[in-house]
């Protein structure tokens, strides 16, 4: 999974809502777009990025990283039940 394309995604996706006048409606916006449309490990990817240092690539701009620290639990996948 190419981290730094999944940031790059993400931060356009921050780049429609920061338009929004209401930073809270923004931020949910962007949490949820990315909870709905993206795979688990698309979500576990961008994730486990916040708990890495900037590897000098891509950077997740700052309305994404505010969203996602926010709404980090409810974007963390849950485990497939088991059977």
């Amino acid at each position: 999974m190419d981290t730094q394309n999944l940031i790059d995604m993400a931060n356009r996706i921050g780049d429609f809502f920061d338009s929004m006048p209401d930073r809270d409606e923004a931020l949910d916006g962007i949490a949820d777009h990315i909870r709905r449309f993206w795979e688990p490990r698309m979500r576990r990817a961008l994730l486990k990025s916040l708990d890495q240092p900037d590897a000098g690539g891509v950077a997740m701009s700052g309305i994404v990283r505010e969203a996602v620290l926010k709404h980090r639990e409810s974007l963390t996948p849950t485990a497939p039940a088991t059977v």
